[in-house]
């Protein structure tokens, strides 16, 4: 299961991908995140580092705590990290940003890995999973959009 939202920012990528690494400002744009904070010392985005968020699922409930691994961490160009269940995978997040002109398309996906997990998910409901993924990640991406245009001004 997957799915993937793209929205151009009239603002430079660096900008952007300062807001989105820095998982402290999760819960400004996330309809589900409600904060998040780096752990093990960790003080900000880096290959490997630890993160975990504060869920409140659907905006209603259940609300709980995830531990995240940094997966992907260039500046400027793209962030990604792994939800954790114990030291198994169970969801990954990406952001990828590609400059257009002076402007910045903003992708933000994620994707569940093949296996049994997903396969009885899916059956039990995870379609209707992934249209609200895709309705938050593109509400995320103009709340991230409404902040650093708002500043460019």
């Amino acid at each position: 299961m997957e799915g993937s939202v793209t929205v151009r920012m009239s603002a430079p990528a660096e900008r952007i991908w300062d807001l989105i690494a820095d998982v402290r400002n999760t819960g400004k744009f996330s309809p589900e995140v409600m904060e998040a904070e780096w752990l093990g010392g960790a003080t900000g985005p880096a290959l490997g580092a630890r993160f975990r968020g504060h869920v409140k699922r659907n905006e209603m409930g259940p609300t709980y705590w995830t531990t995240c691994e940094v997966t992907a961490c260039e500046p400027g160009r793209e962030f990604g990290f792994a939800v954790l269940v114990g030291d198994r995978v169970v969801n990954n997040w990406h952001y990828r940003l590609t400059p257009v002109g002076t402007d910045t398309d903003v992708t933000e996906s994620f994707w569940m890995a093949p296996g049994p997990f997903t396969t009885l998910f899916s059956l039990l409901g995870g379609q209707l999973r992934r249209r609200r993924n895709v309705r938050d990640m593109r509400k995320t991406l103009e709340r991230i959009k409404g902040v650093v245009e708002t500043a460019e001004q």
